[in-house]
């Protein structure tokens, strides 16, 4: 085989692979599910095919170099460097985009690189040898049409070389897996916690981790690590022997999932903070939500313990068909274990009444927002079932910090109040962060792209959305013309002013109008910001 026709097949995989430097981020934030992948390509279509069609017409240009210069190898290098060029140009202008999740580099990425290079140069020579072998001029000319056409199909080639290496990756990620296992395994006298539900579950955690080190070492998996080898990372490298509790969250996008983490992790308690439609595009239903929440009250040991909320309805339906020691919290007097009273929220915090049948004590946080004085009681349910007291517990309660993003209250020049609530909006939280915002006095800003992930349902959800907003809000900046639609449409017809409504394709351009409307006494309310595979620009 010439040398000509391996340079060719390595430069050309080389610029795809340079080029696909967005759809390697798109396959990472949809965490590496291919259903995802392609729901993403298609939502994204103009970004997602923008670099292969510049390699397109890098690859004419190419040609014509090469059949004005002559057939030698040499003539391929004036051809090989515009591809690369381009290649180089496709991959400095995805880095250089603002990403909400910075696009990470992490080992498994670089294996993915590597094999889809490999898939890439393989399917490229087999094409050039095609191409040689053709036995009529019209064969080689499709082939030839063909070669010189496929970087168009970038997205898809990137998903053949994925698939390539998932063998790969399951062997890796099964040998990390086993060595989680056996590192907790051997751990007997570890305290293991699993925490899930549709939303609130990071809160929970993070409390349930400062309410906890009242009395005890505990680790905590950080930000959202809930994934099985997000969580095999932190036991393999955070879990020291002083640790005496392993609180891990669970989460959830497709039926099975919190069982595959629960035959990691074994958790000998559960907690289940809610069950809504969260992630109803890939569920597809709400009875499937459910089952793969209770997934984890399954697999608590019959000694172990299930602590749910009185919700009033699909977690109280679970707690009421466990058969397993269990516990309840409320914020309704005398209904379950544990319960708030006295309940007093305002701008800055909120204090309450922590009560059991036969004691109480009061209680005060700077959290915002009654869902949040849910969090903490659902919390120290499960701190009294560890043996802490209502004093302990009370002076974790006080120690609590707002979790990042999540009803994070913050003072901004010029004496304008942000409540940052960026992270992952979803029905219940965007009531309860409007309920917050109704708190607070003079002009009320809020600034949202709206809800993400909800099915069939997303169009009415963000409907109620912004019929739910014109009471709580003076002025609305939407983020996204086509996705904030049926929120515009819930605010009109609920009789918000036309002229306090602005849209806008992106953050930057909500930004700046914030900068010309914003005056001292505002509260500016940031609710949910989408991540890069849902932008409209």
């Amino acid at each position: 085989m010439p040398l000509a026709m391996w340079l060719k097949a390595i430069i050309l995989s080389a610029a795809c692979v340079l080029s696909g430097r967005r759809l390697f981020h798109y396959f990472q934030l949809e965490s590496y599910q291919f259903r995802g992948y392609f729901r993403t390509i298609r939502r994204m279509r103009r970004l997602s095919f923008r670099p292969g069609l510049v390699l397109c017409v890098g690859q004419c240009a190419a040609c014509l170099l090469e059949l004005s210069l002559g057939t030698s190898w040499t003539s391929l290098v004036p051809g090989s460097l515009l591809l690369l060029s381009l290649a180089m140009e496709n991959h400095r202008e995805a880095g250089l985009e603002k990403a909400k999740k910075p696009f990470s580099v992490t080992a498994r990425i670089r294996r993915l690189y590597a094999v889809v290079f490999l898939v890439l140069a393989c399917l490229m020579v087999l094409l050039q040898l095609a191409v040689s072998c053709a036995s009529s001029v019209l064969s080689a000319s499709l082939l030839t049409v063909l070669w010189v056409f496929l970087p168009s199909l970038l997205p898809c080639l990137l998903a053949i070389g994925a698939m390539a290496e998932h063998p790969l990756e399951a062997v890796i990620q099964k040998m990390y897996l086993r060595d989680a296992r056996r590192i907790l395994h051997s751990r007997t006298d570890l305290i293991r916690i699993g925490v899930t539900g549709s939303y609130g579950k990071t809160s929970v955690k993070f409390i349930l981790g400062t309410l906890l080190s009242e009395r005890y070492q505990v680790l905590v998996s950080p930000a959202s690590f809930n994934t099985p080898m997000g969580l095999t990372k932190v036991i393999r490298n955070q879990l020291l022997p002083a640790h005496q509790v392993f609180v891990a969250e669970m989460g959830a996008r497709h039926v099975g999932d919190i069982a595959e983490l629960c035959r990691l992790v074994r958790p000998e308690m559960g907690v289940l903070v809610s069950v809504g439609p969260q992630h109803l595009d890939t569920f597809g239903t709400l009875d499937r939500i459910r089952e793969t929440k209770y997934e984890l009250i399954r697999a608590i040991p019959e000694n172990g313990h299930c602590f749910f909320f009185d919700d009033g309805d699909i977690c109280r339906q679970l707690y009421d068909q466990t058969r397993k020691p269990k516990s309840l919290s409320s914020l309704s007097p005398g209904r379950g274990d544990i319960w708030a009273e006295s309940i007093h929220s305002g701008p800055q915090g909120s204090t309450f009444d922590l009560c059991t049948k036969d004691e109480k004590v009061t209680c005060s946080t700077r959290l915002l927002g009654r869902h949040n004085i849910q969090n903490l009681v659902l919390a120290a349910s499960v701190c009294l079932c560890l043996g802490m007291t209502l004093k302990q517990i009370a002076r974790g309660i006080q120690r609590v910090q707002c979790v990042e993003h999540r009803l994070q209250l913050m003072n901004m020049p010029g004496g304008i109040t942000m409540i940052d609530d960026a992270f992952n909006s979803n029905p219940r939280g965007a009531s309860a962060a409007l309920q917050v915002l109704r708190e607070f006095g003079k002009r009320r800003i809020i600034v949202t792209p709206g809800m993400v992930e909800l099915g069939d349902k997303e169009e009415e959800m963000n409907y109620r959305f912004g019929v739910e907003m014109a009471d709580c809000a003076d002025v609305a900046i939407l983020v996204g013309p086509r996705h904030t639609e049926p929120i515009r449409r819930g605010l009109l017809e609920k009789g918000f002013p036309q002229a306090q409504i602005h849209t806008v394709a992106s953050l930057q351009e909500a930004s700046d109008i914030l900068r010309t409307l914003c005056r001292k006494g505002d509260t500016v309310l940031l609710e949910n910001d989408l991540p890069d595979n849902y932008s409209e620009t």
